[in-house]
Parts: structure tokens; sequence; C-alpha cells
């Protein structure tokens, strides 16, 4: 069957944070609703900073440590939760299983605001598509390998692989300028009343909150693409 020529290509921006597991489920919902509307829609997707916990030492905290002060909840719901959210994540197609060798070091809550320099870096040096690279390769890393994301190392060799220029990542991540841009955009989004992640905007302006299930995103992404085109 040949596939109808693209109409619409829309620009997505999803504020986002490498620790929030419901961003990384709400990226693969809407990567199975892409998929549905290959040959309608197509997306230019562009990530956006937003730190959960800004306040973090770079020295981590221990996850459920960190959840049960949090959200005053005990060692019991936090398992029962983590449960409901793997089998969430494996029906939109990503995991949140540790995938290394051996028993698995603590699960830990990182400070991410280098993670969200590199991303804006490699945004603004190599594009959109590198740069969603380099987001899974950190939600990877996270989820999956359960890497120390406050380590320059880890996150330099992550961006290497990515096909960005290892001194110049080293650079933008001592930059006062570029930190400076992620910190305006995270202030725009509370400005735009975002207070909670993944949350998407659509063509600058139609927000998508939460992670959402993938007919939920196919139909707000019609609507959008027939606004559009009703405004054009």
């Amino acid at each position: 069957m040949v596939a109808r020529q693209v109409t619409d290509t829309l620009t997505i921006d999803i504020y986002s944070d490498v620790m929030c597991p419901w961003c990384l489920i709400g990226y693969g919902q809407l990567t199975k609703a892409l998929a549905e509307l290959e040959g309608e829609i197509a997306a230019e997707i562009r990530w956006r900073p937003f730190e959960l916990n800004p306040q973090m030492p770079l020295e981590g905290e221990e996850q459920e440590t960190h959840l049960q002060r949090k959200y005053r909840r005990s060692a019991e719901e936090g398992a029962a939760i983590r449960g409901q959210m793997k089998a969430i994540a494996e029906g939109a197609g990503v995991s949140l299983t540790f995938e290394g060798q051996g028993d698995p070091p603590p699960a830990m809550m990182w400070n991410t605001r280098d993670c969200h320099k590199l991303l804006a870096f490699a945004l603004e040096q190599a594009g959109p598509g590198v740069q969603t690279a380099l987001k899974l390769a950190l939600f990877r890393a996270h989820f999956n390998h359960r890497a120390n994301l406050s380590d320059r190392t880890v996150l330099l060799d992550m961006a290497a692989q990515c096909g960005l220029h290892r001194e110049a990542a080293k650079a933008a991540l001592d930059d006062p300028d570029l930190e400076a841009r992620v910190l305006a955009e995270e202030a725009q989004a509370w400005d735009m009343n975002i207070s909670g992640v993944p949350a998407m905007i659509v063509e600058g302006k139609f927000l998508i909150p939460g992670a959402q299930a993938p007919e939920v995103y196919v139909n707000a992404l019609r609507r959008v693409a027939e606004k559009s085109r009703a405004a054009g």
C-alpha cells in the first residue's frame, strides 16, 4: 500500500525532564500516534527544559527515598505504582526496566541542569533529530542503565556517541549564556502555566498536557492541522 503524501508538518515542543518516567511514556505514545498518522501528519519534535528538582545536589538522592519524602507515600505504595508504570511503559513501546549486568545499582534521582544544557546545545548545533537521539540516549542511560547523569564525563560520552563534537559540548556546559537560555525557557514554561511534565506545545500554542493515549494524540494533532490549514 502506497502511503499518502504528507500534507502537514507540525512542530511539537515537549517540556520534559530526563528523570520523568511519564515523559518517556508520553513520547512512546506520541510515536505510536505519529506512526498511525504517517502520510497525513509529520512532526518536528523539539525538547524543552523542565527541571523537576532544580535544587537536587550533584550527588543525587536515592529514588525511593526522594519519592517517599516528596509525595508522602509508603514503600508499598511506591512498589505498586512502579509496577503499574512499567506495565504502561511496555504498552507504549518503551522500557523502564534495568538492563545491565548483575544486580542493579540503586535507582537515583540526579540534578539534570547539565542534561538540559546539553540538549539545548544539541538542538542549536545539530537540529531536532540529533537532539531527540540524545534525549532518548539520556532516558536509556537513566532508566535502563542507571548511569550518573550528574557526571559530565558520562554526558560528554553520550554527546559524542550522538555525533556531537565532544570539546564543543564541554564548552557548552560551561557557557553561562546557554545556561541563561535554559533557565529562560523554564521560566517561560511556568508563564504558560506548565507545572508538570510531559507538556507538549503544538505549533507554539496548542497544549497537550500529560502522557496521553495514542488516540488522544492522533485526534489532537488532526484538530491542530485542521486549524492551521483554516488559518493558513
